[in-house]
C-alpha cells in the first residue's frame, strides 16, 4: 500500500529543521508569543533557507497540501505551522473555494495572528482569484463575520488586504462596523489595518468613513486606519 504522499516531505521538513533547532534562541521565541507555543529556536530565514530543496508542490492536489498542513500543524514547535502557512502561500492557486473551510479550521488550531494572518492572506487569494468565475465567493467570509472564534471573525476583517482596486468597499466598510463595537484587541487592529490598506488606493473613502463613524470606531482602530491619511 502506498504512503500518503506528505509523510516522505514531512520527514524531510522534520529533519531539516531539527537540525538547526537553537535553545538559545527558542527561548525568546516562546516568550515573545507569551509562551504558548514550544519552539526550535529558528528564524525565518534561515527557516526558509533550509527548506529551499524541497520538491516542487506543483502537481499536489488541494487535498495532499492541506493533509500536509494539517501534519505540520499536529506537531509542537511552531516553526512547522509557519512551514505550512508558508507553503499554502506558495502554492495557493492550486486551492479552490472548496478548500477555505478546511482553511478555517486551520485558522482555529493553536490560533494566533502569527499563523491567523498568514492564513487570511491565503483565504484572501483563493477568493480574489475565484470571483471572477464565482461572484459571490465572498458570502463564506459574510459567515465568517459571526463566527464564534474571534480568528474567524479577524479572517473576514483581513481577507481583502493588498485587494486595491479589487476590493468590494461596500463589504469591506459593513464588516468594520459589524466588528465596530468589539472590544477585543486582534478585532479593533484588523479593523484598522484593513482600512489603513485600503486607504492607500481610496484615501477619501476611509477618511469620509472615519469622519460619519467616529463614535463607533475604537480610538485603536482610528489611529490605525487613519495612520497614512495626514
Amino acid at each position: 500500500m502506498t504512503s500518503p504522499p506528505e509523510l516522505a516531505l514531512l520527514a524531510q521538513i522534520e529533519t531539516a529543521l531539527r537540525a538547526l533547532a537553537d535553545g538559545g534562541q527558542a527561548v525568546p521565541m516562546r516568550a515573545y508569543m507569551l509562551d504558548q507555543f514550544a519552539f526550535l529556536g529558528i528564524r525565518a530565514n534561515p527557516r526558509r533557507q533550509a527548506l529551499r530543496g524541497l520538491p516542487k508542490l506543483s502537481a499536489w492536489t488541494a487535498l495532499e497540501l492541506l493533509a500536509l498542513a494539517d501534519r505540520l500543524w499536529d506537531l509542537p514547535e511552531r516553526e512547522f505551522q509557519y512551514v505550512a502557512v508558508d507553503l499554502l502561500v506558495k502554492y495557493h492557486r492550486q486551492l479552490g473555494t472548496g478548500s477555505v473551510d478546511h482553511l478555517l479550521k486551520l485558522v482555529q488550531r493553536k490560533p494566533w495572528w502569527d499563523t491567523v494572518d498568514g492564513l487570511a492572506g491565503v483565504v484572501g487569494d483563493v477568493l480574489l482569484r475565484a470571483r471572477p468565475g464565482q461572484p459571490d465567493a465572498q458570502r463564506a467570509m459574510d459567515a465568517c463575520l459571526r463566527d464564534p472564534s474571534l480568528w474567524v471573525r479577524r479572517v473576514a476583517m483581513l481577507h481583502q488586504l493588498g485587494w486595491k482596486t479589487h476590493a468590494d468597499e461596500v463589504r469591506l466598510l459593513h464588516y468594520a462596523l459589524t466588528l465596530a463595537s468589539e472590544p477585543d484587541f486582534f478585532i479593533r487592529k484588523a479593523i484598522g489595518w484593513a482600512l489603513r490598506d485600503y486607504a492607500r488606493t481610496r484615501p477619501e473613502a476611509v477618511r469620509a468613513f472615519l469622519a460619519q463613524h467616529a463614535q463607533r470606531l475604537s480610538s485603536l482602530t482610528r489611529r490605525e486606519a487613519g495612520k497614512h491619511l495626514g
